[in-house]
């Protein structure tokens, strides 16, 4: 029997992730890791107190639940409001005006992850120190890869702040339409830098696929596990990170469905709740609570998508495909290079845009027959992304559901966690900072936003704990001294 001096091993923040969560452990009578989860315990309720409010401040809003994607979240509300005020077609100016504004976060938010969160670990090693992992000695070691990342991001932001008025929390998607077009000089100011932002995301691009095919036997062994995957496509199957149906398939490569309208997305999708976690988890309910658990966000999108309108993203498309022998990849790590290929083709879509007359029309916003539901989807950087609203006859929101990438991902998420585990934990009584690190970067690898998820507010550490088989807490670790303040 083990005394009250049995230690807890801990982990306070989980770095480079955004959100707030914990990780718990458990041994087995000889060490050995039975099951990890991971939790998401911070919760805030955005889904109710977002009633009352009126339809059109919605779009500005729930852009507050992160800061992050605040984009992601003010398009899929205006979607969602369109439907509510009858407009099915946006005029061709606020369609590509969006569509703009969606390629521009997707292509800064993946950059920030891939050059600030996830370069550590490719470029020093997961058992690096961790005072070796993080951006400022990537900036010493690699500076010119780092300026390429920051000058990337940068470019991202500043089509988000010409296409929604603010690099955050902008405000130009309206229910039925946009608020404003794109100048001929903001066009200008944009097209300049164009080329060189489509050259910067293939080598970036290639960064992340040498990385892979130079590890392949640690992409191959690490968080590796059937599962299946579920996106947006295009009528004719394309990604289409915007606009389109949903397709799911398996971990071969069959078809569960394909071509729902999302807004039909309760007849295939249900939510459970388990008392753990204040993140749901979602599952298609053709395929059960069981085995119906899916993966989104860009591993899925590349998995999905029978290919990619744009030529150079559609080549390393290929390429991927190749290496995960035409079937799906079902490799964690191998999230970072289907991220980058994101990246090369909302270059190429912006420079499409920029092109079109269209962004300079004058024709913003319409209207129609007014409903009293709205349901919208996108993909967001991190995957599918729901917005669900009902309205009343006074325009108040009486009913909201959010469904966030990262709760798509949720029992993925688990998956990984839980494999790390038993390969990295298994047999420990002490737990050194680098396997620790092993479990952070399983997590790190969807990108998660733990305060989207579970709407939550303040600061963002994970908790690990290692629980005996007696259930009790035996070591403790962390990357800090202290915990972060919370935000006011």
């Amino acid at each position: 029997m083990k005394n009250q001096t049995d230690r807890i091993i801990e982990i306070a923040p989980l770095t480079r992730v955004e959100g707030h969560g914990k990780v718990t452990v458990h041994l087995n009578e000889d060490n050995e890791v039975v099951e990890a989860r991971l939790h998401i315990v911070e919760f805030r309720g955005f889904e109710r107190f977002i009633q009352g409010r009126m339809l059109w401040e919605v779009p500005v809003i729930v852009q507050r639940l992160c800061g992050i994607c605040p984009v992601s979240h003010h398009l899929a509300a205006a979607k969602a409001m369109d439907m509510v005020v009858g407009v099915d077609q946006l005029t061709p100016t606020a369609e590509k005006m969006r569509r703009l504004m969606h390629y521009g976060q997707i292509m800064q938010s993946n950059v920030l992850h891939f050059f600030h969160l996830s370069s550590p670990d490719l470029l020093f090693g997961f058992d690096a120190p961790a005072k070796k992992r993080d951006i400022f000695n990537i900036i010493r070691e690699f500076p010119e890869l780092a300026r390429q990342g920051v000058l990337m991001r940068k470019y991202g932001q500043e089509i988000i702040q010409y296409t929604s008025g603010k690099k955050i929390h902008g405000n130009s998607a309206i229910p039925g339409g946009v608020n404003k077009n794109l100048s001929l000089a903001e066009r200008d100011a944009l097209l300049k830098d164009i080329d060189q932002m489509i050259l910067w995301s293939e080598q970036a691009l290639e960064l992340a696929r040498d990385y892979t095919l130079e590890h392949a036997s640690l992409v191959d062994s690490f968080a590796n596990f059937d599962s299946n995957h579920m996106s947006l496509v295009r009528t004719d199957g394309a990604l289409d990170l915007y606009h389109g149906n949903l397709r799911a398939i398996d971990s071969h490569g069959n078809i569960i469905f394909d071509q729902v309208d999302y807004r039909d997305f309760d007849s295939i999708i249900q939510e459970e709740v388990k008392p753990w976690s204040y993140m749901k988890f979602p599952f298609i309910k053709s395929r059960g609570n069981v085995d119906g658990w899916y993966r989104v966000g860009p591993l899925a999108r590349m998995n999905t998508a029978s290919f990619i309108d744009t030529p150079l993203a559609n080549q390393h498309h290929a390429d991927f495909r190749r290496f995960s022998q035409h079937k799906p990849a079902n490799m964690t790590l191998a999230y970072h290079w289907a991220r980058m290929i994101e990246v090369l083709h909302c270059t190429e879509k912006i420079k499409e845009l920029l092109l079109d007359p269209d962004l300079h029309g004058s024709d913003l916003r319409l209207t129609g027959q007014r409903r009293e539901e709205g349901i919208a989807m996108l993909e967001a950087p991190r995957g599918s992304l729901l917005h669900h609203y009902k309205v009343d006859e006074n325009d108040q929101v009486t009913y909201c559901n959010l469904i966030v990438s990262t709760t798509h991902n949720n029992t993925a998420m688990n998956r990984a966690v839980t494999d790390v585990a038993k390969k990295y934990l298994s047999g420990q009584r002490k737990i050194t900072e680098p396997m620790l690190n092993h479990v952070e970067v399983a997590v790190r690898a969807y990108d998660p936003c733990l305060s989207c998820a579970t709407h939550a507010l303040g600061q963002m550490p994970l908790v690990i704990e290692l629980f005996d088989a007696e259930n009790r807490l035996i070591d403790s670790a962390s990357q800090y001294a202290t915990p972060e303040p919370t935000a006011p």
